[in-house]
């Protein structure tokens, strides 16, 4: 099958092509739901929250409502910040040949269209975050400020992943707000532990765009760390490992817990080893398994918690 407009690279042959009706492909496009392996990445760290909460409060399983909370919240705002995304960004993803396709530089939805949809799908996030406690309210609005300024801060800087990581780990202070109505110290280093993580995983996605952003003019770690891209990797995420660690001591994590980590710890190895930053389908494969190491621990987590009932 050639490809149709509005499909990328990264994302052919999945349910919008195949099941969606023809005048909701590209807005289902343009809030990646093609793609959802961002709305896992989203949420996880919100997962991981609910789950390091849990054990702090020793309950036996996460708080089920919040845990489907933060589900539809993560798929409905990482749309709403894609098509952000895409309506700032729209001239260079027309220049880069991974996105070029896009809804909006492919002309199938206009930025009035976009700007649009963008406002239904805030008031949908906004639905899901009214049902959490106050404080958790105000923490959630404060993200959205990091959110807004994201899209530029290629143009800028090197490190805009720095950036995707604080909004993309905002989760990992959702969790624990919405449990108890503040935030301590196991939340903050959940929170520094997965910004680690996500600048990890986005410099091996932004590897994929190299060249294009390099004759575009614009920035990423890719980019910056080039050839020492495997030792980069490395640090960020033995910080990520080392962050959350002492994240789960603090809230009273177990040897579950631990189990957990280090079979995170160990995937994050494995994606080291088989990553080749010159092989964009590799790239992709090794980003998108990123889902696999979270869901690891979030299940070490939610098996301490019970296991703390038992033992």
């Amino acid at each position: 099958m050639s490809a149709a407009p509005g499909r990328v690279a990264d994302s052919t042959g999945n349910w919008v092509d195949g099941l969606a009706p023809g005048w909701m492909r590209p807005y289902l496009r343009l809030s990646r739901f093609d793609r959802p392996i961002g709305a896992w990445l989203l949420l996880l760290p919100c997962w991981w929250s609910a789950g390091l909460a849990a054990i702090a409060a020793h309950a036996r399983w996460p708080n089920p409502w919040h845990v489907i909370l933060f589900f539809i919240g993560a798929f409905v705002m990482r749309g709403a910040g894609c098509t952000w995304n895409d309506i700032v960004d729209r001239d260079l993803d027309a220049r880069v040949e991974r996105t070029r396709l896009r809804p909006i530089p492919s002309g199938q939805v206009s930025v009035a269209g976009a700007a649009v949809f963008l406002a239904a799908q805030a008031l949908v996030g906004l639905a899901v975050l009214l049902q959490f406690n106050r404080f958790a309210i105000i923490t959630g609005i404060a993200s959205l400020a990091i959110v807004a300024i994201y899209p530029f801060m290629k143009r800028i800087t090197y490190w805009p992943q720095i950036v995707l990581g604080l909004a993309f780990s905002w989760g990992a202070l959702m969790g624990w707000a919405a449990w108890f109505g503040r935030l301590d110290a196991p939340a903050y280093l959940l929170y520094a532990g997965s910004i680690a993580w996500v600048i990890g995983y986005d410099t091996i996605y932004a590897h994929q765009d190299t060249e294009d952003d390099a004759l575009i003019g614009v920035g990423s770690t890719a980019l910056l760390f080039g050839p020492r891209t495997k030792p980069m990797l490395a640090l960020f995420y033995a910080a990520a490992v080392v962050l959350i660690g002492v994240s789960g001591y603090l809230a009273g994590g177990g040897w579950v817990f631990a189990i957990g980590l280090a079979a995170f710890a160990a995937h994050l190895v494995w994606q080291i080893a088989r990553l080749d930053i010159a092989d964009p389908a590799v790239c992709l494969a090794v980003f998108k398994s990123d889902r696999d190491a979270g869901l690891i621990l979030f299940a070490g987590m939610v098996l301490d918690a019970a296991a703390k009932q038992v033992f």
